[in-house]
């Protein structure tokens, strides 16, 4: 699977927050087929950082309903990714977010 495939974009959440700062831990939602070893090689070689742990799990979509109306939104994968001691990655660079 190629690398730029793998990584959709960041996971930015409150609770996401504090887990950076306090733990070394980023979230990402990545593709659905992408195995733990391919997301530690995808952020490795994007953001230059050397990965401790990847934990995944597949986020069930809620069911939604305006009216009488009734939808689903879809499932993704997330994975929060551990990094070693003394490494950071950069997700606001110039007000953009960068996967």
């Amino acid at each position: 699977m190629n690398i730029h495939d793998v990584i959709k974009g960041p996971l930015i959440t409150e609770k996401l927050d504090k887990a950076r700062e306090k733990f070394r831990q980023y979230s990402f939602i990545v593709d659905k087929k992408a195995t733990k070893i391919d997301v530690a090689r995808a952020v490795e070689n994007l953001f230059k950082v050397s990965v401790e742990g990847v934990r995944t799990n597949i986020v069930r979509g809620k069911t939604k309903r305006v009216g009488r109306s009734i939808g689903k939104r879809p499932n993704y994968k997330k994975a929060v990714v551990t990094l070693k001691v003394g490494d950071t990655i950069e997700l606001f660079e110039g007000g953009t977010v960068e996967p």
